[in-house]
């Protein structure tokens, strides 16, 4: 899909589970499960959906957020029932005709070890950038949380996903939203997890915006429908109302990291409220 100056395609790189009832928070289970069937241990099967942005006229090309990485052990990958058999972030760039030394840029909507966790690899006994070429992009803010986690969420961060591009010097702060790069506004939201910037890139032809975790899911696209996991869940409602009704006015294409489904969809407005409308394949 071509939007301003920008070529964009969906990377799938795996897939992992998360508890159906974190995931909807106070929705209850006879509600979500409608949507989205869980397993017999209640988790629900996610994506872990990368965004890659390239430009039309220019060498730039930005992977935005990762998936979750290989560097796990087996405990922890059962428990999250990561599955990189069919999919995994280098054969996604692969599929696209790029290998990890093309990317010049990767744009982390956070820190949290599903978006994260690519962005390094192990290497013997080091941990490494994936990206060797890139620079890293993360909010000011994000990195002093995941730095300072609350006992909540200090299971999301993972150091061995950030540290190491700290340490080659690899990770570029950003304050605050506004347009990032020509035809790519971030737009920042604080319910989830302090300092998580979504990318709306927007031109002629459109808007497309990276929902990462503040609309994780198709599913989630009503406004209640917030997950256990957002630190501040009314400050979640409040952000996706501004974000919905923009995306209803202008016609915006919400790209969903998580969904099983699809990639992407645009609003609709029902009795009861937002709802995700037409699908949308990039």
């Amino acid at each position: 899909m071509r939007i301003g100056g920008y070529e964009l395609n969906s990377v799938e790189t795996g897939w992992f589970a998360l508890d159906g009832g974190a995931m909807f928070g106070v929705v209850p289970r006879a509600l979500w499960q409608r949507k989205i069937e869980p397993d017999e241990k209640g988790r629900i099967g996610l994506a872990l959906r990368a965004l890659l942005i390239e430009e039309v006229e220019g060498d730039r090309k930005i992977i935005v957020d990762t998936g979750i990485g290989q560097k796990w052990d087996e405990e922890s990958s059962a428990i999250y029932a990561v599955d990189h058999s069919r999919l995994e972030l280098e054969r996604g760039l692969m599929a696209r005709g790029l290998k990890t030394e093309d990317i010049t840029d990767v744009l982390l909507t956070h820190l949290h070890f599903d978006h994260a966790g690519g962005a390094t690899k192990r290497v013997g006994d080091q941990v490494v950038p994936t990206f060797p070429n890139a620079t890293y992009h993360v909010q000011k803010t994000n990195l002093e949380w995941a730095q300072n986690p609350t006992e909540k969420d200090r299971a999301s961060y993972r150091a061995e996903n950030f540290e190491p591009l700290l340490r080659e010097g690899v990770l570029e702060l950003v304050d605050g939203p506004g347009e990032w790069l020509p035809g790519i506004e971030l737009i920042l939201t604080n319910g989830h997890s302090q300092g998580l910037q979504l990318p709306h890139i927007h031109g002629p032809e459109g808007h497309v915006t990276y929902c990462a975790d503040t609309i994780p899911t198709s599913v989630h696209v009503p406004t209640p429908w917030v997950m256990a996991y957002d630190n501040f869940p009314l400050t979640t409602m409040e952000e996706k109302k501004t974000i919905l009704q923009r995306a209803l006015e202008e016609d915006w294409i919400l790209f969903f990291e998580h969904d099983p489904f699809g990639p992407a969809a645009r609003v609709e407005q029902k009795k009861r409220g937002f709802a995700a409308g037409e699908r949308v394949v990039l």
